[in-house]
């Protein structure tokens, strides 16, 4: 079973966190695996910095310029991950946009993937019939599930569809903005998520996009199995240093 699926087996609410590869400093990548795997999150998600990454907001967008300007490329981050399994067991993601990924080539980046242990991709670009009709059995030769998203404009069709596409979680997007971090949800966002957990979708949701304190975190949990923490999390480690991540998991989950 893949580590994603087990790790939807625990009890309680589970914690992602998502960090740019190549910020703040090039070679990073596996500093931030594994203060984050001492510090008891359930699941990582890296990014790989795109030079127009659409659905990101600024906070991640400079994140992602800092990390091209410091060198960081497809290649290097597997070669940065070759002992990923050495230092952590939890599931590993990759959130990327599919041009890199294609110009990397698609067998090429999925048998990478396997190699190092990554377990899932989230690619915000590549729309679920694509995938199914293109790429699915690729994906699935190299032991990789693939994450779909979707916002409050999703229609109910398509999230049906998307549910039974999947394999791993939904990436249930808390809004219609970009990333970025908030202070609580509002009455539209929780009666979005009420209306989507009233679908009884087979697949379970992780909420993103505004996740940033101990009540955003509590509150996605009523409405989902946990959730993706980003924007909040590369600003504390801008500010604090990546030594400090386990105040930053502490501030959320005590």
């Amino acid at each position: 079973m893949n580590r994603i699926n087990k790790v939807f087996e625990k009890d309680g609410a589970i914690m992602s966190i998502y960090f740019t590869a190549g910020f703040p400093k090039k070679n990073d990548t596996l500093s931030i695996i594994k203060e984050l795997d001492s510090s008891g999150v359930e699941m990582i998600e890296i990014g790989l910095p795109f030079s127009d990454p659409l659905a990101d907001g600024p906070t991640i967008q400079k994140s992602s310029t800092v990390a091209l300007n410091n060198g960081m490329n497809t290649s290097l981050l597997f070669e940065q991950l070759k002992d990923l399994r050495k230092i952590t067991d939890v599931p590993v993601v990759i959130m990327g946009y599919f041009n890199p990924i294609l110009q990397f080539g698609i067998k090429k980046f999925c048998k990478s993937c396997k190699e190092v242990g990554v377990d899932g991709l989230i690619i915000p670009d590549l729309p679920v019939d694509i995938y199914n009709d293109k790429y699915q059995k690729t994906f699935k030769s190299y032991g990789l599930l693939n994450m779909f998203l979707i916002t409050p404009q999703t229609s109910q069709r398509r999230i049906k569809y998307i549910d039974k596409i999947s394999e791993g979680f939904i990436y249930m997007v808390s809004s219609y903005n970009v990333t970025g971090a908030i202070d609580s949800f509002d009455s539209f966002q929780k009666k979005y998520f009420k209306r989507i957990n009233s679908m009884k979708l087979k697949s379970p949701l992780l909420v993103g996009f505004g996740i940033s304190n101990k009540d955003t975190f509590i509150d996605a949990g009523k409405y989902s199995h946990g959730a993706i923490i980003g924007s909040a999390y590369i600003n504390w480690i801008s500010d604090n240093g990546i030594c400090k991540t386990s105040d930053f998991i502490k501030s959320l989950k005590d």
